[in-house]
């Protein structure tokens, strides 16, 4: 079948399917293997204590695939600079740059005059329309069914993709609830050129910084099993339900600020849920599509099924 899209074109891949940036999980087993398998995969940048380490798993990546490839800025982490670690990016030509969780201008103004494209993670129309007017080569949408980290209002990806394809000329990118060849089929019904995952690949073997239980927590979940945390302190990101989650959610109720709250929704916590598999001391990231996700296989058993559902699809259609 033919998939090719101006999001294909523009990052040299096979399939129109990215893989988030997906903070403290996102490495090089795991890039290399999205990229080898078709896709874009992504190292996150912003989860690496120094350059050097990035430097190391950017490295990585080259010896595990000569595909294309990017790197992802989580850029709106309590205010950590971000500048040497897009020099690393330059440094080392990473063909691709994704910006999310904030102002994206410092990152494209620093990369604009070296031959890499540029992603740009929005929430909402006038973020996309801001991103495109700034340069940035494509636009990837995310909807409240999405994990972690979500825009301030709560519009989903069925609805803000066609709006957001309507408002910009650059490719748009479909993300939040979607897991699978239906959802791949749906982003493209909707205008948008191609789809970024990141819960599903959370859950397939190359992930192998996350924890079998948080694997399992994901495969276990129903259509209650996320909740969104942060909305108090206007972060909200949508993370797997469990005890700590309900501790964060009667600290917003009383609405006690960000100290209060900052030991529970802290990367400490988060580690020790995703990578110790502590269920009862930390949180996970999840999206609402993880009561879709089922099995655990391999990058490339995965992106080829979603090829093949598409495949099904459209013959159906026709």
């Amino acid at each position: 079948m033919n998939l090719n899209t101006r999001v294909t074109e523009l990052f040299n891949i096979n399939y129109p399917i990215i893989q988030g940036g997906l903070a403290y999980l996102a490495y090089s087993d795991l890039a290399a293997a999205v990229s080898n398998a078709g896709g874009l995969g992504q190292v996150t940048a912003m989860s690496l204590a120094d350059p050097e380490k990035l430097r190391k798993e950017i490295r990585r990546v080259k010896e595990l695939t000569n595909k294309p490839f990017g790197v992802n800025y989580a850029i709106g982490q309590h205010g950590r600079k971000f500048e040497h670690m897009v020099e690393v990016a330059t440094e080392e030509q990473v063909p691709v740059i994704s910006v999310t969780g904030g102002n994206p201008k410092g990152v494209l103004d620093m990369v604009k005059e070296h031959n890499i494209k540029t992603l740009v993670l929005v929430a909402a129309k006038r973020q996309a329309q801001k991103a495109e007017e700034l340069g940035a080569d494509a636009v990837m949408v995310v909807g409240q069914e999405g994990g972690g980290h979500l825009g301030r209002n709560d519009t989903g990806t069925f609805v803000l993709t066609p709006e957001v394809v309507d408002s910009v000329s650059i490719p748009v990118i479909a993300s939040g609830g979607i897991v699978d060849g239906r959802g791949l089929m749906a982003a493209l019904s909707l205008g948008a050129e191609g789809i970024e995952m990141g819960t599903r690949f959370i859950a397939t073997k190359e992930c192998v910084d996350a924890h079998d239980q948080y694997k399992q927590e994901i495969l276990n979940a129903e259509e209650d099993s996320t909740v969104v945390i942060k909305q108090s302190i206007g972060a909200p990101a949508r993370a797997l339900s469990n005890s700590w989650t309900n501790q964060i959610l009667e600290i917003e109720k009383r609405n006690e600020g960000y100290d209060s709250l900052k030991d529970y929704i802290s990367g400490t916590a988060n580690k020790r849920f995703i990578y110790d598999g502590d269920m009862e001391n930390g949180f996970g990231w999840a999206g609402q599509s993880s009561i879709r996700i089922k099995d655990i296989p391999t990058v490339e058993e995965l992106i080829q099924r979603i090829i093949r559902e598409t495949e099904e699809i459209t013959s159906r259609w026709n």
